[in-house]
């Protein structure tokens, strides 16, 4: 099992982490480096949970800070990573002049951070109350069905990320059950594997776009 994860993980973080240089190195507009800066942080972000989660199988120490500053880190940078989504889609989509849910998405996301940084968070003790997973997860959903919406009704313009509304879905629907009730049931916690799937799935996504991009030389991106 830990090897099996830990494997699963350093793997993640170096696609994540590649590919978002990739993405980045390959495209001068502003819609890929915006999805390239996307996928960087997602993976940057994660390191900081994750490579403290394979350390704490080999190692001999105990680890709960330095895990817990890891959750804390992984919920802004994933909350900024759907920002820079939702914004990377609505240019490449061509609608970020006329799209008033732009005022939402800043008002989600600063709220979503505000309340991952309070102490009460239990981050560092992994004590925390039910209500603060919640709190701290409505405005996060709120922000992932925007973005969901965005690439459904616009998964049509490009078949490289025609699937990227099902994936961001999946995620979701992941990554609550764990983010709510994990502390109450560790068993929950398995819901991270297909999560992190659908991450690399919308990487491969963004990836794909970026080279079918480059050959058919689409300014936009």
């Amino acid at each position: 099992m830990k090897y099996g994860e830990s494997i699963f993980d350093i793997l993640y973080l170096l696609t994540a982490l590649v590919s978002g240089a990739i993405i980045l190195i390959k495209n001068r507009g502003i819609t890929g480096k915006l999805a390239g800066a996307a996928v960087l942080l997602l993976g940057a972000g994660d390191a900081f949970h994750l490579v403290p989660r394979v350390l704490n199988y080999f190692v001999d120490a105990d680890l709960t800070f330095w895990l817990g500053i890891g959750k804390l880190v992984t919920s802004v940078t994933m909350t900024v990573f759907y920002v820079l989504l939702y914004v990377a889609g609505t240019k490449l989509f061509g609608i970020e002049k006329n799209d008033a849910s732009y005022p939402a998405i800043a008002a989600l996301a600063i709220i979503r951070i505000v309340i991952c940084l309070f102490p009460q968070n239990g981050w560092l003790k992994n004590d925390g109350l039910l209500y603060w997973p919640i709190a701290r997860n409505v405005p996060f959903a709120a922000l992932g069905i925007i973005v969901i919406i965005l690439f459904f009704k616009n998964r049509n313009v490009c078949k490289e990320l025609k699937r990227v509304w099902l994936y961001v879905t999946l995620s979701f629907a992941f990554y609550l059950p764990v983010a709510i009730l994990a502390s109450f049931f560790p068993m929950l916690g398995m819901l991270m594997l297909p999560k992190t799937v659908c991450y690399v799935l919308i990487i491969i996504a963004f990836l794909r776009f970026s080279f079918q991009s480059r050959k058919t030389d689409k300014s936009n991106i």
